[in-house]
C-alpha cells in the first residue's frame, strides 16, 4: 500500500514566525498533535509536536507565562524534518517510526507538502491489511523455507471455496530453516480447511482444536 493512500491530505500548517500560543489553540482546537512549519512555498522547515508545545508553555505559576507563549514557533520547531514521497511503501513508513522514534511525517512532492501521516494512520492500515475487521478465521502454520510452498497452502485452500483476506509470513525463529505463515481466511468454520492442511502433511500452530490440529 502506498503513501499517498493513507495519507491526510488536509494539513494544518503554520509559518516560522507564529507565535506559540497559535500552535496549542490549533493543537486543542483540531485534536491534533503535530504541526508543520512551512515557507511561503509550503516548503517544510520544521515541525512541532504537542509535546514541544507542552514543553515550551509556561507553567500556571509563572509570572512570565505570557511573554513565553509570544514566542515564535520557529524557535521550538525540530528540524531538519524527515519527510515521505506519496508513492513510498507504507511498511517504509514504519521501518521510519521505530528506526527515528518520531510519530509523524510529512509527506512532500517536488519538495512541496500534500499531506502528512501519523502512527495512527500506520496502525489503522496495518489493521486492514491483515482483514481482522472481516469476519474471517486465523490459520498459522509452520513450513519449510522451500520455493513453491506458498502457492501449494494457497490452492489447497482454495480447494474449499474460501477466499483469503491476508497473509503474512515471518521466520520461525525456534526452527531455523522454516517460516511461519499466518492466513486469515473468509470463513467462521476453519475445520475443513485444517483438516486438509493436516492431511497434507502441514504443521497447523493455530488454532490449537483437540481432534483435529493435534
Amino acid at each position: 500500500m502506498l503513501v499517498e493512500e493513507v495519507m491526510k491530505k488536509e494539513v494544518i500548517t503554520l509559518p516560522p514566525d507564529a507565535k506559540i500560543e497559535t500552535a496549542l489553540k490549533l493543537l486543542n482546537k483540531h485534536h491534533i498533535r503535530h504541526i508543520p512549519i512551512v515557507n511561503d512555498h509550503y516548503e517544510v522547515l520544521g515541525i512541532v509536536s504537542d509535546r514541544d508545545v507542552r514543553d515550551a508553555s509556561p507553567s500556571i505559576f509563572d509570572q512570565n507565562h505570557s511573554e513565553q507563549l509570544t514566542n515564535e514557533i520557529q524557535t521550538i520547531m525540530s528540524r531538519p524534518v524527515i519527510t515521505v514521497h506519496p508513492l513510498d511503501f507504507v511498511e517504509e513508513v514504519a521501518g521510519i517510526f521505530y528506526e527515528n522514534e518520531i510519530a509523524c511525517v510529512p509527506v512532500t512532492d517536488n519538495q512541496k507538502l500534500i499531506g502528512i501521516v501519523t502512527e495512527k494512520d500506520v496502525l489503522y492500515t496495518l489493521i486492514q491489511l491483515t482483514g481482522i475487521h472481516e469476519q474471517s478465521s486465523q490459520i498459522e502454520l509452520r513450513v519449510e523455507n522451500k520455493i513453491g510452498t506458498l502457492p501449494k497452502i494457497t490452492n489447497l485452500i482454495g480447494e474449499h471455496k474460501v477466499n483469503i483476506s491476508s497473509v503474512f509470513i515471518y521466520p520461525d525463529k525456534r526452527h531455523s530453516g522454516k517460516k511461519i505463515i499466518v492466513f486469515r481466511i473468509q470463513t467462521m468454520n476453519p475445520i475443513p480447511v485444517i483438516e486438509s492442511l493436516k492431511n497434507h502433511g502441514y504443521e497447523v500452530l493455530w488454532p490449537n482444536i483437540p481432534g483435529v490440529t493435534k
